[in-house]
C-alpha cells in the first residue's frame, strides 16, 4: 500500500487516518491487516488501525440551532458527503490497497524522495493526491466521524460563503492540511487519507462565524446537552494542539488537522459574503 521505505525501517507502516474523531491510543492488529483488511507489503512492521468511535472527543455534535439565511439547501455539503460515501463504498468492495497507493497523499512521493508503489491502480500525478486523499477513508467509523462534523457545521459555512466559494474554501483547506502534514514528515512513505484536514477548516470557519450558536451534542458519548459552539469546537481544537505536542500520537495526522484549522481561520474572512459578520456580532443574547 505504501511506497517502499528508502530511509531506514524505524517508521511503523500505517495508514494515517486524518480523522476528526480520533484521540486515544489505537490497538495493534495482526501484521497483515489494517483498516478493513488492507495488506501492507513491508515486513517486520506492525500496522495500526484506530477505532474512531472508541476515541471520540468529549462532545459529539448532533445538531445546531442555526437556520440558513442566504441559501435554501446546502448542496455542496450534500455533494461532498455523497462523494466521500461513494468513494468509500467503491474501495470497500475490494482493491483498497491499490486505491490507497494511488490516491493517498504520500509525502515522500510528493517531494520525490520515495519511489512510488508498484501496486498503484491509477498513475495519478503526485500533486493531484493533495486533492484525492481527502475523499478516501480507512473504515466506516473514520468516514462517519468526519461526515458528522461536516454535516452539522458545513451547512452554515456554506450559507455564509455561497456554494461556489464554499467548495473552493473546503478544497483549499484540505490541500493546505495535506501540505502541512507533508512538510512535517517530508521523507515519509506512509499514506495519508481522510477528510478531516478539510473538515478542520470548516470547524475553524464555523467557530469564527458562530461561536455563540447553541449546539446539541452527546457529552462523553451518551449524555445529550446543548452548549455553545465555542465550547464544542474549542475543546476539539485544544485537543488537536495537545496531540501535536505529544511524543507518541498514533496513526492520526494531527498536523493535518492543525493545517486545516489555520487555513480555515485565515480564509473565512476572504470567502464569506460581504456583510456577513464574524463572531456572531449582532446576535441577540440568550
Amino acid at each position: 500500500m505504501s511506497a517502499p521505505h528508502q530511509h531506514g525501517t524505524s517508521q511503523r507502516d500505517r495508514v494515517l487516518k486524518a480523522g476528526a474523531l480520533s484521540g486515544r491510543r489505537c490497538r495493534r492488529l495482526p501484521d497483515v491487516q489494517i483498516s478493513r483488511g488492507v495488506q501492507l507489503p513491508q515486513r517486520g512492521t506492525f500496522p495500526i488501525t484506530c477505532h474512531a468511535w472508541k476515541a471520540l472527543p468529549v462532545f459529539v455534535p448532533l445538531q445546531d440551532d442555526n437556520p440558513l439565511k442566504f441559501i435554501q439547501h446546502q448542496y455542496v455539503t450534500f455533494a461532498l458527503i455523497a462523494l466521500n460515501v461513494v468513494a468509500f463504498l467503491l474501495t470497500a468492495t475490494g482493491g483498497q490497497e491499490a486505491v490507497v497507493a494511488s490516491f493517498a497523499l504520500i509525502p515522500g512521493e510528493l517531494f520525490g524522495l520515495v519511489v512510488p508503489a508498484p501496486i498503484q491502480s491509477v498513475a495519478l500525478p503526485e500533486n493531484l493526491t493533495l486533492l484525492s486523499y481527502m475523499f478516501f477513508h480507512g473504515d466506516v467509523l473514520h468516514l462517519a466521524g468526519n461526515m458528522i462534523f461536516l454535516w452539522v457545521f458545513g451547512d452554515n459555512v456554506e450559507d455564509a460563503m455561497g456554494h461556489g466559494r464554499f467548495l473552493i474554501f473546503y478544497l483549499l483547506c484540505g490541500i493546505f492540511a495535506g501540505l502541512v502534514h507533508a512538510w512535517t514528515a517530508p521523507q515519509s512513505g506512509v499514506p495519508l487519507i481522510g477528510a478531516s484536514g478539510a473538515v478542520a477548516g470548516v470547524i475553524a470557519a464555523y467557530l469564527m462565524l458562530h461561536p455563540r450558536v447553541r449546539v446539541w451534542v452527546l457529552a462523553f458519548k451518551f449524555l445529550p446537552l446543548q452548549v455553545s459552539a465555542a465550547i464544542v469546537l474549542g475543546v476539539w481544537i485544544v485537543t488537536q494542539i495537545i496531540m501535536v505536542l505529544m511524543p507518541e500520537t498514533g496513526p492520526v495526522a494531527w498536523w493535518a488537522h492543525i493545517g486545516g484549522l489555520i487555513a480555515g481561520a485565515v480564509l473565512v474572512g476572504v470567502f464569506k459574503r460581504p456583510g456577513v459578520p464574524l463572531f456572531d456580532r449582532g446576535l441577540s443574547a440568550g
